[in-house]
């Protein structure tokens, strides 16, 4: 019995859910064709027309029948629908519209049966048929984000959903995403699903590597949605993707500027009124998709800063309006006003509105869409152009042309102008045949996108009189009846584009875009999208610090001076106490004495590829030429492999000319010069390779004044090159006793002039080498003074 009793409940609740669910599809809904009066096979040309006609008869301005808004309101859902090819087909199909049935109805209808049983109730979330129903609408693959999504991103935002079949969390965001959905999407949000197991080549090149995950797509730029799951963030999210300079707040203070600018910027200006503080974003999107053509403005109707606004254009504040400014500033070209304003109105109302009356070609692209190539004998298009001049002595016929196309009805005439010294080559072409300078009005037609064109100069040239404008009436007269009159053919070239000095702001404000970007994902948990760059950053700086820090070492050890004897002074002398418990001097060449001691570790045992450098001196010089070879050599410190030491040839002459003498072969030295007695070695400076076993040797030379008068500066300067016969190193002149001391300081002190020189020679490797079988021993032939 409680068996029987529990059939007949459940027989009874599935009745009462069908015959619900019968009466539900069975509601009558709103004809849109017979809102509109059109039949089920009308055209969308016929559609458009007759939509036209009522929404201007049934306007609530125009109409004041207590029904007219409510029937305004049906026209355009009408239209909205039938305008709409996949709207259109789903109501002809199914006899129901997106707002009357369940999300994703639409595909459930695919089914033979109406009656379905939602698979969610049953809590089987991994089926695939309970969810990629409502998805597969928006369901986006490889080549198709290539093609088609990232071009359109420039026009208007994405939304984009990463998901998967075997994601939890996917079904716990599912309200929420479908209601942002059908909010954003009429906004004019393009929406996609990206499906990870069908679609990883996707996944991957979007840098999406979990699910579920939601990001924007704008002007081709990924930004990773980092927030709570909720409908206001993602609202805000896309209201964030787009560029915050796109609309402009208008108030009384600032309206003339941003209407007057129309010149400047050679595009119409649009104003919304509406009485909310803040922008709406169906009016930002709609000002991100024509920003390339209009300028947008905003004005708060709730300030009191925008009362003169208001009274000045008689707006009505029940509901919001957009006006359009042409060139003119103090009347609208256009006007639309209606509550709850519809995006595809609005796209309508600013496609009509897109180009000046007589706009400026000012590049290729804007060339394209004004004076399009024909296509078809039916569709030509004519463009009367001006050729005229920035100067103000052409204003006067420029704003007698804007006039005459002012008055233009003609649907297949564009008027448009350009500046000649802005647009020379293209002028020089089209004024060539007549030869007449500007103001100069042609007629052209173009004939495909390579630039062919054919034209017609208007005779008498343009200064806007009376006479000028009935000549070129005349002509387009004649041009619709005789197509034929335009006897000129050119090749045109590529229009300059006007608006290129604007690239480096443009490059600016993508720099900080990007940065914003960067320092964005930084600041969340996208670490693994971030991985490469912060690597090479990483890596960037580890390298940077390591070079620093590994110089800072070198400098402090190269710079540091060293507690010799006192040898090292500049100014001690042999033997001197106070010198040598003196702490040395910063930035101090450090400079060795070469003796029977240090002979071997600063020589023999050189390690490969270091030179010693050797000043020869005596005791009586030592003080001045130390000095004077400290300053020649100190910009050559910081080489590792350069040692600076000194000889003094009192105690070793017999080893300098032992070590000359093995070289003699190879430096092909006088005769004279061999002999150690006659040679003074004071001031000669020796590189020496310990490990090669060869030497670069440099002899002194006088730059200073000269005791008999001469300059010896033609000495030459350098070098392990034989000297001059009887030049001043080699034949030392006689100093008689009467000569100053001074005299001799000063001659001593200019033996190293040119040193510098032929310490630069020494680094690039172009001195002559004179190599030796073996270095002299120097503790064996020392000989005591």
């Amino acid at each position: 019995m409680p068996t029987a009793r529990m059939t007949l409940m459940l027989a009874g609740t599935v009745t009462v859910c069908i015959l619900l669910v019968g009466s539900v599809e069975s509601a009558p809904e709103a004809d849109p064709y017979k809102i509109l009066g059109v039949t089920r096979t009308a055209s969308q040309a016929e559609i458009k027309k007759v939509y036209k006609r009522l929404a201007k008869e049934w306007h609530p301005d125009k109409n004041k029948n207590p029904d007219a808004e409510d029937m305004f309101i049906k026209i355009t859902k009408s239209y909205e629908i039938l305008s709409n090819e996949e709207k259109r087909a789903n109501y002809d199909r199914y006899g129901q519209t997106d707002d009357t049935q369940p999300y994703g109805h639409g595909h459930y209808g695919n089914r033979p049966d109406h009656f379905y049983f939602d698979e969610n109730f049953f809590n089987f979330p991994f089926n695939k048929g309970s969810r990629d129903f409502a998805d597969s609408k928006y369901a986006l693959h490889f080549n198709q984000y290539v093609n088609d999504v990232v071009p359109n991103s420039f026009k208007r935002p994405y939304l984009i959903k990463i998901t998967s079949d075997w994601c939890f969390s996917c079904i716990h965001i599912e309200p929420v995403w479908k209601e942002v959905v059908q909010e954003l999407e009429t906004l004019g949000v393009g929406i996609g699903v990206v499906d990870v197991g069908y679609e990883r080549r996707l996944a991957n090149h979007l840098g999406a590597h979990r699910t579920p995950s939601i990001l924007g797509l704008i002007n081709g730029k990924v930004t990773f949605f980092h927030y709570a799951v909720a409908k206001e963030h993602l609202r805000q999210f896309v209201e964030d993707l787009l560029p915050q300079r796109l609309v402009e707040k208008v108030t009384d203070r600032n309206d003339l500027q941003f209407l007057n600018s129309w010149h400047e910027l050679n595009k119409p200006h649009v104003l919304l009124f509406d009485q909310v503080p803040v922008v709406p974003l169906l009016y930002k999107l709609t000002a991100f998709a024509y920003k390339d053509y209009m300028q947008f403005g905003y004005v708060d109707q709730g300030l009191s800063e925008t009362a003169n606004l208001l009274k000045q254009f008689n707006i009505n504040t029940y509901a919001p309006t957009i006006l359009v400014f042409k060139e003119s500033t103090d009347k609208p070209a256009d006007i639309i006003q209606a509550k709850g304003m519809k995006k595809q109105i609005i796209d309508e109302f600013m496609s009509n509105n897109k180009f000046l009356l007589v706009p400026r070609l000012v590049n290729q692209k804007f060339f394209d869409e004004l004076c399009p190539v024909k296509q078809f004998h039916r569709r030509r298009k004519y463009c009367v152009l001006l050729i005229t001049g920035e100067e103000e002595s052409f204003a006067a016929g420029h704003q007698a042309f804007l006039s005459f196309a002012s008055t233009n009805n003609r649907e297949v005439v564009r008027f448009a102008y350009v500046y000649q010294q802005l647009q020379q080559p293209l002028c020089d072409i089209l004024l060539k045949k007549e030869g007449t300078p500007p103001p100069q009005v042609l007629i052209l037609e173009r004939r495909n996108a390579a630039g062919k064109v054919l034209y017609k100069p208007v005779t008498g040239g343009w200064n806007g009189s009376e006479e000028d404008k009935q000549r070129l009436l005349d002509e387009l007269e004649r041009l619709q009846k005789d197509p034929s009159i335009l006897n000129y053919d050119a090749m045109l070239p590529e229009l300059n584009n006007e608006f290129a000095s604007m690239f480096l702001i443009r490059w600016i404000y993508a720099s900080y875009d990007y940065l914003s970007e960067i320092i964005d994902d930084i600041l969340h948990n996208n670490w693994r999208e971030m991985m490469p760059l912060l690597s090479l950053i990483f890596s960037a700086l580890f390298i940077l610090f390591g070079t620093v820090v590994i110089q800072a070492f070198s400098d402090s050890s190269e710079d540091k001076p060293k507690t010799k004897d006192a040898t090292k002074s500049e100014n001690g002398s042999p033997g001197s106490n106070s010198t040598s418990s003196r702490p040395p001097k910063k930035n101090f060449v450090e400079v060795t004495e070469l003796t029977d001691i240090t002979y071997t570790s600063n020589l023999v045992k050189l390690r490969p590829g270091h030179i010693n450098v050797v000043l020869v001196l005596t005791d009586t010089t030592k003080n001045i030429l130390l000095s004077k070879f400290a300053k020649e050599v100190y910009s050559f410190t910081g080489s590792l492999t350069l040692h600076f030491s000194f000889l003094n040839v009192d105690k070793h002459s017999e080893w300098m000319a032992t070590l000359l003498e093995y070289a003699q072969d190879t430096m092909q030295i006088d005769e004279d010069d061999s002999a150690s007695h006659k040679v003074d070695y004071t001031g000669y400076v020796l590189a020496l390779n310990g490990h090669k076993k060869y030497l670069c040797l440099f002899k002194p030379v006088y730059t200073g004044e000269d005791l008999d008068g001469k300059s010896s500066e033609d000495e030459g300067g350098s070098t392990g090159r034989r000297s001059r016969p009887g030049s001043r190193e080699d034949h030392p002149p006689r100093r008689s006793a009467a000569r100053s001391r001074s005299t001799s300081t000063l001659q001593i002190h200019h033996k190293l002039d040119r040193l510098g020189l032929w310490m630069e020679r020494l680094m690039e490797g172009t001195l002559p080498r004179y190599y030796i079988p073996a270095w002299p021993g120097l503790d064996k032939i020392t000989a005591n003074k």
